[in-house]
């Protein structure tokens, strides 16, 4: 794995960050400048080689505006070192760090890890340890950048043409199809990536993350039931009550999913209306309206009963 240059002192690595650190003590004395903050870009692996924490403590304590973007990427040995980042349990160290300084500075931070799927090297294999290892964080990413190739980089050389060019050897590329796979594998639990994982979990055999049980990515049936009764799959559910809710547009709880409200008003039991009339709902309202114009008092207000005042 990535590994601090040898020829980078303890010595030298303190002056860098001690410098940085002057820059932002600095800019947060400028007047009219109220705080400093710092949203992404920290490497956290260089920021561990500071055994002081200097820079870590006032990062945590004076410049996180309660979340703080770092870019693990991923947690597979073989990726990660295609990509020049450090072992996984760097960032595990970081993180947990970074809650400690937290939590002693009286302030409830998180971290905002940023992940890539579908790059060069990542088999779908992979994909599935990544999942894996979000699931026992109970990590929920709601953004996943999935590889786009930039000119000028390695991993693009990659992409283009299936070989390191750093070392000479084949690196895997995913098509197209895995890599859609791969993407909804990070995203495990929403709802819509449910076929894609399950069909990435079948080609890959392991049905094992198939189930009820917490290590498992989805649930062991297509359709999901809610606790609440209903299934996610037919867009249904219920509500406290026990009742059903339709999912369309303008429905109301009791009405039945093809039914609007208002569709069954008058109706009998054996379908038609009251009194034998065929006349459609909307009818039978506007004729309600244009009686009650009609029967209207000598101020104005329609009368009781629809009778005329005497």
């Amino acid at each position: 794995m990535p590994k601090p240059c040898p020829n980078l002192s303890f010595e030298d690595a303190r002056a860098a960050q001690r410098e940085y650190a002057d820059i932002l003590s600095r800019i947060a004395e400028i007047d009219g400048v109220k705080k400093v903050f710092v949203r992404s870009g920290i490497r956290f692996d260089y920021l561990l080689l500071d055994k002081s924490e200097t820079l870590f403590r006032q990062l945590v304590g004076n410049h996180v505006s309660g979340q703080l973007k770092v870019a693990p990427e991923h947690c597979s040995p073989d990726v990660l070192k295609i990509m020049g980042k450090p072992d996984i349990s760097v960032y595990d160290r970081f993180r947990r760090r970074f809650y400690e300084l937290s939590a002693e500075c009286g302030l409830e931070q998180y971290l905002v890890p940023y992940l890539i799927s579908g790059h060069p090297g990542s088999t779908l294999n992979d994909a599935i340890s990544l999942a894996e290892y979000l699931n026992s964080q109970r990590l929920d990413p709601q953004q996943v950048q999935d590889f786009y190739p930039t000119p000028g980089t390695a991993s693009t050389v990659m992409y283009y043409t299936g070989i390191d060019p750093l070392t000479g050897k084949s690196v895997y590329i995913p098509d197209a199809r895995e890599k859609r796979l791969q993407r909804a594998l990070l995203q495990y639990s929403r709802r819509e990536n449910e076929p894609l994982v399950r069909e990435a979990l079948l080609r890959c055999g392991r049905e094992d993350l198939i189930g009820n049980a917490k290590r498992c990515l989805i649930r062991d049936s297509a359709a999901y039931t809610n606790p609440r009764g209903g299934d996610y799959k037919s867009g249904r559910h219920r509500d406290y009550r026990g009742e059903k809710r339709g999912g369309g547009r303008g429905e109301k709880r009791g009405d039945k999913p093809s039914e609007k409200r208002g569709d069954n008003r008058g109706k009998t039991r054996s379908g038609g209306y009251k009194g034998g009339n065929s006349r459609s709902v909307p009818q039978r309202n506007q004729n309600r309206k244009n009686v009650q114009k009609q029967n209207t008092n000598q101020k104005g207000r329609p009368s009781r009963g629809g009778k005329q005042p005497r």
